[in-house]
């Protein structure tokens, strides 16, 4: 038993260059009947242009267990930190997660 619960195992390599993430304020996602897309994004304040960063394409499947994983992920912060506050203005809108800079800043 002990050899095939070993050879169930996954070496996960992670190289340096991934291990150093890539930070993303935005999310777009978009779907298919045999996938879906989410392309993150990173868009700075007074820049009107922003390019996709990383894309993650996966099966309904797949994308289902990450929002099961999140929603756990997202219960095991909050018992340790309290509530993440999201203002309601921001809530997903379609496919766009949105975001805001606050104030628009002056020179």
């Amino acid at each position: 038993m002990n050899d095939k619960k070993k050879s169930n195992q996954i070496d996960i390599q992670l190289k340096e260059e991934v291990a150093q993430g890539t930070y993303s304020n935005l999310a777009v996602i978009t779907h298919s009947s045999s996938e879906f897309v989410v392309d993150f994004v990173r868009i700075m304040p007074g820049i009107p242009k922003a390019d996709v960063k990383s894309r993650i394409i996966l099966t309904p499947e797949h994308a289902k267990r990450l929002m099961l994983a999140l929603q756990d992920n997202i219960r095991k912060f909050e018992s340790l930190h309290g509530q993440i506050k999201v203002d309601e203005n921001q809530a997903p809108q379609g496919n766009v997660m949105p975001m805001s800079f606050g104030p628009t800043g002056e020179a």
